[in-house]
């Protein structure tokens, strides 16, 4: 695992962003983990999951695109410091785009998207927190498409967090892969957080002791993806 992987996981956990319990998800499942990237909420710690992100994107999709996108809401800080990031460690100096839950109908910025204005031909990243269902991006994407002939080089995410999506067969990243055609690609997936965190302290406390993990085990033997 590279080293802003595993630097990444210790952020999320230190951030407490990534948390272990139990906590009852919006499908319904019982889940021993919580992933919830609302809890990034100062400068320094917005500043480390940009550069997070822009490595990850880098190694994964390259330099070669025009736009960081990001999903309302979530998405929206995401794309800004991702983009300053990407200037930043690449020198690469790629525009912001967003979307609007509604659309604003008046002033100079009127319309669905905030941020720059996309430009047929433009090449997107597209960034998000976590994908469980994919519901975000059939939602955004129509948007992006709607608003230019514009190519869609990938989808970063924070955490694959391993499990069957809606269609019971494959993880939801899958499923976006299937129905779009682009990649989708993660920073971490839960059985690199597995593999860094069991039996491991950070800052003093082992993070997922034996117990712990057998209750993921234990889920991922009900909702992970079968091989």
């Amino acid at each position: 695992m590279q080293d802003y992987r595993r630097a990444f996981i210790e952020f999320m956990v230190t951030s407490d962003v990534l948390r272990f319990g139990s906590f009852t998800l919006k499908s319904g499942r019982q889940s021993p983990f919580f992933m919830n990237a609302g809890a990034y909420v100062t400068g320094s710690q917005l500043g480390h999951l940009g550069r997070f992100y822009a490595q990850a994107i880098h190694e994964s999709f390259g330099d070669d695109f025009d736009v960081v996108f990001g999903p309302a809401y979530k998405g929206i800080p995401l794309a800004v410091v991702t983009a300053i990031a990407y200037h930043e460690l690449y020198g690469r100096d790629v525009r912001y785009c967003a979307d609007r839950k509604e659309a604003k109908d008046h002033g100079a910025d009127r319309g669905q998207l905030l941020g720059t204005e996309p430009h047929d031909g433009d090449r997107v990243v597209i960034v998000e927190d976590v994908t469980t269902s994919g519901k975000s991006i059939d939602e955004t994407y129509p948007k992006l498409k709607g608003a230019a002939d514009v190519e869609v080089v990938g989808l970063m995410v924070s955490l694959d967090r391993r499990e069957v999506g809606k269609g019971g067969k494959v993880t939801a990243q899958q499923e976006i892969q299937e129905r779009y055609g682009f990649p989708v690609a993660s920073i971490v997936s839960m059985d690199e957080v597995v593999e860094a965190l069991h039996n491991h302290e950070v800052k003093g406390r082992v993070v997922i002791d034996d117990a712990l993990k057998d209750a993921i085990d234990a889920y991922y033997a009900r909702y992970g993806v079968r091989a």
